[in-house]
């Protein structure tokens, strides 16, 4: 049996009390925070399926187990994130939408999904999300980042793990325009790095629709995912997301030949590696620590102030919080983090009950509790 550590939000004592006189990151006093703070989160123990015991296992069965979609067919929606300008074209992302009828739509819960690296609205844990949401009541947005889910023509620039102002974009656009009342952001690797580095960023001026942010296996420390994913067995990942990055590259070049150079792309063997070399270059960033240090959300996790649940396993491969990130998700009332000890890399493969309509996607049906519990 593999439990979840559960650190957050307590209302007196236990492991995640924290005293009065204690300070946040930034050295301001956690006192007011607290007293709006919500309650701590509970949620049963995950307990791994048999034969998938460690974090490659549950990492690869989750990449490559089909899911069962029975999602109405959406509504494409192009979102614009980025205006044009003198020198540029506009970006824009594609989000397919489930909204209920409209009589009802706004008194919803709306529930925006978010891909991780080289993932897109069509990523089998969007999917899976998608479906348990839609079956509760929540009208579902899976948004593409940037160039994923084939929209390269749609943006002149490439994508990154910093770019939480195009989840800000579609979240306005979409409140603004269904006058909707409810909203939660969930974001899974790339895409949890996105909503929490969002949600810190907005800190107490965060949208009053805003009611909860959820990040799995978030990708929150850049610099030592990327130094993990070279290391040892990690290197195949590490090649998946390579092959994926310059062939996605190289199609960016070819649609706009004046701002790319594909011969960057030759002889590149890391990640850390691509991101000096073009994420770095065409991004705006000085080098790939730059780059890691400006996109990674921990800089702002001490400033979320709306509901927030990280949700991460002990043995993910190559996706590793530090104890200084582990310190600073703790320290900040608004955030439950649950840790167990199984799981891997996005999966949480727990035994399914059918008879109770459990179908084992432990992080899915926790996320989708801890949503519905903040609407």
């Amino acid at each position: 049996m593999s439990g979840a550590n559960t650190f957050g939000p307590s209302n007196g004592a236990g492991q995640a009390a924290v005293k009065d006189e204690a300070v946040s990151a930034a050295g301001a006093p956690l006192s007011a925070a607290r007293a709006n703070a919500p309650v701590r989160f509970e949620t049963l123990p995950f307990v791994p399926r048999l034969f998938l015991s460690n974090g490659h296992l549950q990492t690869v069965a989750g990449i490559f187990l089909s899911r069962t979609n029975t999602l109405p067919p959406p509504v494409p929606e192009l979102v614009e994130v980025s205006p044009a300008s003198e020198s540029q074209i506009a970006s824009g992302v594609l989000c397919e939408c489930h909204w209920h009828p409209a009589g009802v739509r706004a008194k919803r819960p709306t529930v925006v999904l978010v891909h991780g690296l080289e993932g897109s609205s069509e990523s089998q844990y969007v999917v899976g999300n998608a479906n348990k949401m839609w079956r509760a009541g929540a009208n579902v947005i899976r948004m593409n980042m940037r160039n994923c889910g084939d929209t390269e023509r749609l943006s002149p620039t490439l994508y990154h793990s910093g770019m939480s102002s195009d989840v800000e974009a579609v979240m306005r656009h979409f409140i603004a325009r269904e006058r909707l009342e409810s909203v939660a952001l969930v974001g899974y690797s790339m895409g949890g790095n996105l909503v929490l580095k969002l949600a810190g960023e907005l800190g107490a001026d965060a949208p009053s629709q805003l009611r909860s942010v959820v990040a799995v296996s978030p990708a929150i420390d850049l610099g030592p995912t990327a130094d993990a994913l070279h290391r040892g067995i990690n290197r195949l990942y590490e090649r998946r997301f390579l092959r994926s990055l310059i062939k996605r590259f190289l199609l960016k070049a070819s649609l706009f030949p004046r701002a790319y150079d594909p011969r960057l792309a030759a002889g590149i063997r890391s990640l850390r590696e691509y991101d000096e070399r073009i994420t770095a270059l065409y991004s705006g960033f000085a080098s790939a620590d730059d780059y890691y240090n400006r996109a990674s959300a921990v800089r702002v996790v001490d400033r979320i102030r709306v509901p927030a649940l990280v949700i991460h396993a002990l043995d993910d491969p190559f996706v590793p919080i530090t104890p200084e990130t582990l310190a600073a998700l703790i320290a900040n009332p608004f955030i439950s983090l649950l840790e167990s000890e199984r799981g891997g890399h996005c999966a949480f493969l727990a035994r399914p009950n059918h008879a109770g309509g459990d179908d084992g996607y432990w992080a899915e049906t926790t996320l989708l509790r801890f949503i519905l519990s903040h609407v």
